[in-house]
């Protein structure tokens, strides 16, 4: 049972992983492409890719943390 849940965590570990690389890219193509352009009535382009690249480091730097965390567990 506990190596399921091991799996299972470290799956999730990985997708906030590349959820966060993903955002992080996205990020500096909105900021490099979307100069003073409205995003979707959200706002600013730019802007909208400030917050998605600052998220996205966020979030990879959490899925490292929770993989090595859960590898030096033993969970996984």
């Amino acid at each position: 049972m506990s190596q399921k849940q091991g799996i299972g965590l470290a799956m999730v570990a990985f997708v906030v992983y590349i959820i966060g690389g993903i955002g992080c890219f996205s990020g500096i193509a909105l900021v490099v492409l979307m100069k003073g352009r409205d995003l979707l009535g959200w706002g600013d382009g730019r802007a909208i890719g400030y917050l998605f690249l600052c998220v996205g480091m966020c979030l990879s730097i959490l899925g490292v943390l929770l993989m090595r965390i859960f590898r030096n567990r033993g969970l996984s």
